[in-house]
């Protein structure tokens, strides 16, 4: 069995989670283990990953957890990976698409003596058009800079540099997840508590460009331009449900 698992937490994602798997099918290091984690769909979630793993070229496990919540799903993958053996880990999501290269540029950094990678996330390019895109990517550059200068985000104690990193676009050695304490088990966002997490616990944070995932942009369909954008700088959803479908 590979050393590299790749994780993809899911819930209710039947009418998008085939192209997440074939995305990962096509990739050009095809040595990893790829665990998607059912968080208590209701939907065909589980029978697309099991069509998919009947004739798919690298090993595919599902499993379910039960506790609602993205930071649930992860963290119970993450470790159900190192119980058997993995030494690196990578993530997406269930709506994303990883490029053909995504695998191979996160083996590479962590190889090379990272112990987390993030890589850069795009716009989805079969949800919006040009001016949906633009936004999206405008969206993700402002909540970025923000991220840097916000005080919580500057205390002491942190040994590397904030940069926004994505979820559905990251790789961690098994032992620097660990050591860090996983990822928060609740529900999104978890993605800068856990990055703060390692950052406290290590400096060896990297950030690859050709490590590239199209990220789904359904949140600025479903919130708009500004409710999205009060999302992306960690102000949370308000009256809105964290969960945009």
């Amino acid at each position: 069995m590979s050393e590299l698992w790749v994780v993809v937490p899911a819930y209710n994602e039947e009418r998008r989670i085939g192209a997440t798997l074939d995305a990962l099918a096509a990739q050009t290091d095809r040595d990893f283990t790829l665990l998607v984690v059912d968080n208590g769909s209701t939907d065909a979630t589980a029978d697309v990953v099991r069509r998919f793993a009947a004739t798919a070229p690298v090993a595919v496990h599902l499993i379910r957890e039960p506790e609602k919540g993205v930071g649930c799903a992860v963290d119970t993958g993450f470790r159900h990976a190192i119980t058997h053996g993995a030494l690196l880990l990578a993530r997406t999501d269930a709506d994303c698409l990883p490029q053909p290269y995504w695998v191979a540029a996160a083996r590479a950094s962590l190889a090379a003596g990272a112990g987390m990678v993030c890589g850069r996330i795009k716009a989805r390019h079969d949800e919006h058009g040009p001016v949906g895109r633009a936004a999206f990517q405008g969206i993700v550059a402002v909540a970025s800079t923000f991220g840097r200068f916000r005080p919580a985000h500057r205390r002491t104690g942190y040994l590397a540099p904030y940069r926004m990193h994505a979820g559905n676009n990251m790789a961690i050695t098994a032992r620097l997840y660990l050591a860090a304490g996983g990822m928060p088990r609740r529900p999104s966002p978890t993605d800068r508590a856990f990055l703060n997490r390692v950052r406290s616990t290590s400096a060896d944070i990297v950030r690859s460009r050709t490590m590239v995932v199209q990220n789904s942009t359904r949140r600025l369909r479903a919130y708009g331009l500004r409710r999205t954008a009060y999302w992306y700088l960690d102000r949370g959803s308000g009256e809105l449900t964290p969960d945009p479908r």
